[in-house]
Order: C-alpha cells, then structure tokens, then sequence
C-alpha cells in the first residue's frame, strides 16, 4: 500500500467548499472521482483542513492510500487531465505510511485582501474584497490579533 501525498491548487468560486456533500459539487468528490478513474481504486481523500463554499486554495495538502503501480511522477498529470480547469494537482509525492494531511499539518496561512481603491477591479472582483471608504488601519490592527 503507499501513501500518496497531493498538493492542489483550486478556485472554489463554483464548489460548496472541500468536503464531500450528497446535493453540492465539492473539490474532495472531484479529486476522489478522478483517482477512482486513474487507479480502478474507490479511495478516501484526507485533507489538511476543509475550506468553505466559494474559498480558494493555493496549496491544500491532502492523501491517500493506493495499491496502484502508477509511477509517482505520473499521478499529477493523470489526475489533472479528469479534473475540472478550476482544480489543479500541483504536486504528488510518495509519503511515509504514518504521514496523515490532517494530523502532520505544521502550519496553515490565510490571505485575506482588501482592495481599498476607489473604484475596485474588474479582473480580480471575485478574489478580493472591495472597501473603497477610508480604512481604520489602527482598529484593524487591533482586531487582527483576535484572528
């Protein structure tokens, strides 16, 4: 059995979030599905952390358990070819047995923007957030340490 270690890069503007769920389309059903495709193996996907709907990801970390002999340096480029253009396998490393996305996770980042111009932008609207009145930047500070 080997363990098999993805990073993915998604856009989550058209998914319910990360996990599986019976009535919304999700990034884990989407990734499982393909696996499914490429090994012939129905697989369980374990993630680091679940995003919500409508959340991108340039680096979730998830594995698998596979008893399929597809070369390690295959894997990516044979699941990114099921996957939607919104889902992308970045990496696929072969891991120790013990290593779990959830439970070895060292650390996780969350970028947040704000786009505090004017008149905002048309061709990132969908991955900032847009206040063009004067910001606080002290209370903002203040209330960053509660993050």
């Amino acid at each position: 059995m080997r363990n098999i270690k993805l990073v993915i890069e998604y856009d989550g503007k058209k998914f319910g979030g990360w996990q599986k769920q019976p009535t919304k389309l999700n990034i884990q059903g989407e990734i499982e599905q393909a696996i499914k495709e490429i090994t012939g193996e129905k697989v369980e996907l374990t993630a680091s952390g679940r995003t919500d709907g409508g959340v991108h990801s340039l680096g979730q970390v998830a594995n698998f358990k596979t008893n399929s002999n597809i070369e390690i340096g295959k894997i990516a480029i044979a699941l990114n070819s099921k996957l939607k253009k919104s889902i992308v396998i970045k990496t696929a490393e072969e891991v120790p047995e013990d290593f779990h996305a959830r439970y070895s996770c060292k650390g996780k980042k969350y970028r947040y923007i704000i786009n505090n111009s004017y008149q905002g932008t048309a061709i990132y609207r969908d991955l900032e957030y847009h206040i063009p009145q004067k910001l606080d930047v002290k209370k903002m500070r203040r209330s960053n340490k509660i993050f």
